[in-house]
């Protein structure tokens, strides 16, 4: 495509490919992080017990710091999932890519549903579940990158925050799916009913989202950008190396900017839930009903933030949502701490409005942050580090904090302090890169010389 064509672009309305490759990569995020937040939902509810018993025995709170951390371990392992997913991305396409983190992501999920528990196995059982949560954490590693960039190349220049949220809002939609069915399992089932086998039923339930999804994704065009850039055969032959060599300062920016906004993400996610239920004596469907207000909320301000960061810029956009994180994370824990449902849910959709700016203009804004050939293994990579940084331990962290102090309000000292650092990164991205043409590295170029003529 010439850069004429590409500027042509620019005032068209949204065509019927570009319709599907929005609803193939909402649709894949939507049900890969359904598979993910069930996992962590049930993190908070059971797996404590049924695959970590013995530790249990010695100290409730120790079974679910494990139960929390094995929540953990598969963001340790989204590096090596995003490093595979950025050379397979980088050399043969987004699209096989998003095939295959699907299957591997909906596969684990669908054997955690179908795995015996501690007392029908043993030992064997948790290390099997901690093996399809390491399978669960390569395939997000490359999941995002993947439908982040599918949506963003595709995108005219000035709607690119606007495409880009798209694969950000299947957060919010994962969760409010997971949370949903977690909700309704509760509702119509016993309390020993649900234990014994009523929690593995959305386990069990994504093998048809995953068979959706496959559908949907196939009628998927390639990204028009790798094609153009597969033309004029300008693949990187090591791309990672490249990555760590000449472009590791946006590499680790782009992990500081998710940051923040994963770990309070994992907290509205799960913890809350389970802190409500665990800690201040509120029944399991109560806090499930404020997770569900808080999903709502993070869809709602998720949208806006990338359909406004098109207008007033992906930067500043990521500001005000960190401003209003920092503000909000430890007064928000004063109204989770009256254990009543209309402040507990308050709390949760007050700090969504922070999340959303925070993350939905966050494909193109890393998007542009890249240039073309090493553009999948940067954004990828990134976000695995920034998970890792952030939402990995997040929960983990919380309880621990919970349980050294005592003191609820400090879990949000934490946040609050992940936040500033989040906040300093993002304005450290030039604000220029926006609106830069992905097709071709020349207004980077152009860009970069004119940085070092004003820094010298």
């Amino acid at each position: 495509m010439t850069q004429q064509a590409y500027l042509s672009k620019e005032g068209h309305s949204v065509t019927r490919e570009e319709k599907r490759v929005l609803a193939g990569t909402l649709v894949g995020t939507t049900i890969e992080w359904y598979d993910f937040f069930i996992y962590a939902q049930a993190a908070g509810f059971v797996l404590a017990v049924l695959y970590f018993e013995p530790l249990g025995e010695e100290s409730d709170t120790l079974a679910q710091l494990v139960a929390w951390a094995s929540v953990g371990i598969s963001f340790l392992f989204r590096p090596l999932g995003a490093v595979l997913a950025g050379w397979l991305g980088d050399q043969f396409g987004r699209k096989l890519v998003l095939f295959i983190t699907l299957t591997g992501m909906g596969g684990a999920t669908v054997l955690i549903g179908l795995l015996p528990t501690y007392a029908a196995w043993g030992l064997a059982a948790p290390i099997l579940l901690i093996v399809l949560r390491i399978i669960q954490g390569l395939s997000a590693g490359g999941e995002w990158g993947g439908a982040a960039l599918l949506a963003v190349e595709h995108a005219p220049r000035h709607k690119r925050g606007l495409f880009g949220m798209f694969p950000q809002i299947g957060v919010p939609l994962g969760m409010l799916l997971a949370t949903g069915f977690m909700f309704g399992l509760n509702a119509v089932l016993t309390e020993e009913q649900f234990l014994e086998w009523g929690w593995r039923v959305p386990f069990l339930f994504s093998f048809v989202l995953i068979l959706v999804a496959f559908f949907i994704r196939w009628k998927v065009e390639e990204s028009p950008v790798f094609k153009e850039m597969k033309e004029r055969k300008e693949e990187s032959s090591a791309p990672l190396k490249e990555l760590v060599t000449t472009h590791k300062k946006y590499t680790f920016l782009a992990a500081l900017i998710f940051a923040a906004n994963n770990a309070a993400g994992y907290l509205v996610i799960a913890f809350f839930a389970a802190y409500g239920a665990a800690e201040l004596g509120m029944s399991r469907t109560e806090t499930l009903i404020a997770s569900l207000i808080g999903g709502v909320g993070w869809f709602i301000f998720t949208m806006l933030g990338g359909w406004i960061s098109d207008r007033i810029g992906r930067v500043r956009t990521f500001q005000i949502g960190y401003a209003i994180i920092i503000v909000w994370a430890v007064p928000m824990w004063f109204l989770l701490d009256t254990a009543s449902l209309p402040l507990f849910a308050l709390a949760i959709f007050v700090l969504t409005i922070g999340l959303g700016p925070s993350y939905g203009p966050q494909s193109a804004l890393y998007a542009e942050m890249f240039p073309v050939a090493i553009r999948f293994s940067g954004v990828s990579i990134g976000y695995a580090l920034g998970s890792i940084i952030g939402g990995a331990f997040a929960a983990t962290i919380a309880q621990a904090i919970l349980d050294t102090t005592g003191q609820s309000w400090l879990i949000g000292v934490y946040i609050g302090g992940l936040a500033v650092v989040s906040f300093i990164a993002v304005s450290m991205v030039p604000k220029k890169l926006q609106g830069i043409n992905l097709q071709d590295d020349e207004d980077r170029e152009e860009l970069e010389v004119k940085t070092l003529l004003k820094v010298h």
